[in-house]
């Protein structure tokens, strides 16, 4: 089938910008510049650890890896591609919103970390979303689909909190069980999920209604 050139100049500019701004915000968390809002500077490998743990980061690697590959093949396929895409761009979805109404306001950056910050948490999702549902493929999303990608955020939440209860450490705020509470922190992870499912929904529908995107292989 025919190749839409802008689709793979899309997704390959995505995957460059997503790949920048986890390069910038390593750069930074590398440097001390940026210590991932912590009031102390943890050593070296302690700080890596906990940049790979934000779901932040999660999600706009998958949006790098899986916007890459289809600047390479825009028509990819397959059950577990379906997943990596579901993830990705639901992911980075949550992110930015999550980012927009709960985090936002408790920043005060400048410099390089505002524009890390920035990339990771507006440019790469509005790209990312945009070029999804101009450019697809789909459809690709079903009710398997959509259950296998529920998995990670629910892991990931799993995760942070077992790791967060042994170190005290929590990425985000609103999950800090020592800060918050068992209770605020429980309706933190059952909103967080309904919001998954809520994006997971929208994002079938949309993949349902629009135009079904060619299959752009060669």
């Amino acid at each position: 089938m025919r190749v839409n050139p802008l689709a793979r100049r899309w997704h390959l500019l995505t995957a460059a910008v997503a790949l920048l701004a986890l390069v910038l915000q390593l750069v930074l968390v590398v440097d001390g510049a940026a210590v991932l809002a912590e009031t102390a500077r943890p050593a070296l490998g302690l700080r890596l650890g906990r940049f790979v743990s934000y779901f932040t980061i999660q999600s706009n690697a998958l949006v790098a890896v899986t916007t890459l590959q289809l600047a390479r093949n825009a028509g990819q396929d397959g059950r577990g591609w379906r997943v990596a895409r579901l993830c990705a761009v639901a992911g980075i979805t949550v992110t930015g919103l999550v980012h927009f109404f709960l985090l936002r306001p408790l920043l005060d950056l400048e410099g390089w970390n505002w524009a890390a910050d920035k990339l990771l948490h507006m440019v790469v999702p509005v790209l990312a979303l945009l070029g999804w549902a101009v450019f697809g493929p789909r459809p690709r999303i079903i009710g398997r689909t959509i259950a296998w990608a529920l998995l990670w955020p629910i892991l990931w939440l799993l995760w942070t909190l077992v790791i967060g209860g042994t170190t005290g450490w929590y990425p985000y705020p609103f999950l800090d069980v020592d800060e918050k509470g068992t209770a605020s922190v429980t309706t933190a992870c059952v909103g967080v999920t309904v919001l998954f499912l809520v994006v997971f929904a929208l994002l079938a529908a949309v993949d349902r209604t629009l135009a079904a995107a060619p299959d752009q292989d060669s």
